[in-house]
C-alpha cells in the first residue's frame, strides 16, 4: 500500500475512539430514546445501565485518545494521523455528547425538546470549530486554546447525570460549549497529569458502574463524581494562569538582574 494509506498503531487506536463514540450514539438510542419512545417499562428518564454505558464509552474514547498521541509521539504516525484524530474526536466528544443532550431533552420530565435540541447543537458546533482552530493555530508547547474537547464532552454527560433543573443544565451546557471555542488555558494531559486523568477516568468509570447496578450511595458518589468534573473544568485553567504569571515575574526578575552593573 503506498505510505499515505498505511496505518500505523496510534492510527488503529484513534480509529478505537471514533468505534468507542459511535457505540455511544448506539447504546444511547437502542437503551434511552427508543425505551422512551416505545413506552416500555425502562422509559422513565435517563434509563442507569444504557446511559452508563454509552458515559463509559466515551470515557473510553478518551483514553484512545490520551494513548494515540503519546504512542505517536514514541513511535510514528502515518500522513493520515492528524486528519483521523479530528474525525475520530468528532465523533465521540462532538455528536456523542451533543446526541446525548439531545436525548435527555427528550425524555426528561421538566426538559424542553427544542431549547434542548438548541443545546446540543450548540455543544456540536462548539466541538467542530474547537477541532478546527486546533488544526489552524499553533499554541506553546504544553498548552491548548480553549477547554480540550475530550474534557469537554465528559464535563456536558456530567452535567446531564447531575439531573439539576432544566435551565440550570442548559446553562452549565452552553457554558462547557464557550469554553471549549474561549482562549482559556488548558495543560495538556502529559507526564503526571496524563497518569491523573487516566485514573480520574478509571474512577469515574467505577462510579458510573456502582450507578447502573444501584449499589448503596452509588446515586451519591456518582453525582459527587459529575460535581468534581464541573469544578475541576474550573480550576485547571487557574493552574495555567498562575504558572503564566509566576513565569512573566521570573522573566522580569532575570531581565532586572541581567541591567544590574
Amino acid at each position: 500500500m503506498p505510505l499515505s494509506l498505511r496505518l500505523s498503531i496510534a492510527d488503529t487506536l484513534t480509529l478505537g475512539n471514533a468505534t468507542c463514540g459511535f457505540m455511544a450514539v448506539y447504546f444511547t438510542t437502542t437503551g434511552i430514546l427508543i425505551p422512551h419512545l416505545t413506552g416500555s417499562d425502562h422509559s422513565a428518564g435517563m434509563a442507569r445501565h444504557s446511559a452508563a454505558t454509552a458515559v463509559i464509552l466515551m470515557l473510553c474514547a478518551a483514553v484512545f485518545d490520551l494513548f494515540d498521541g503519546l504512542v505517536a509521539r514514541k513511535l510514528r504516525s502515518s500522513p493520515m494521523g492528524a486528519e483521523l484524530d479530528n474525525l475520530s474526536d468528532l465523533i465521540s466528544f462532538g455528536l456523542a455528547p451533543a446526541y446525548f443532550v439531545l436525548v435527555y431533552g427528550m425524555v426528561a420530565d421538566d426538559a424542553h425538546q427544542r431549547v434542548a435540541a438548541l443545546g446540543a447543537v450548540v455543544v456540536l458546533l462548539a466541538v467542530v470549530l474547537r477541532l478546527a482552530r486546533f488544526s489552524c493555530v499553533t499554541m506553546k508547547n504544553g498548552m491548548f486554546q480553549g477547554m480540550p474537547s475530550p474534557f469537554g464532552a465528559l464535563t456536558v454527560v456530567s452535567i446531564v447525570l447531575l439531573e439539576l433543573p432544566f435551565v440550570a443544565t442548559l446553562l452549565a451546557i452552553l457554558g462547557t460549549a464557550w469554553l471549549m471555542v474561549s482562549r482559556v488555558e488548558y495543560p495538556k494531559p502529559r507526564g503526571r497529569l496524563a497518569v491523573a486523568m487516566l485514573s480520574w477516568i478509571v474512577l469515574s468509570m467505577g462510579l458510573l458502574a456502582a450507578w447502573a447496578f444501584d449499589a448503596p450511595s452509588g446515586q451519591l458518589l456518582l453525582q459527587t463524581g459529575c460535581a468534581l468534573q464541573l469544578v475541576m473544568g474550573a480550576v485547571i485553567p487557574l493552574f495555567a494562569t498562575a504558572r503564566r504569571v509566576n513565569n512573566f515575574r521570573d522573566n522580569r526578575r532575570e531581565a532586572r538582574a541581567a541591567q544590574l552593573p
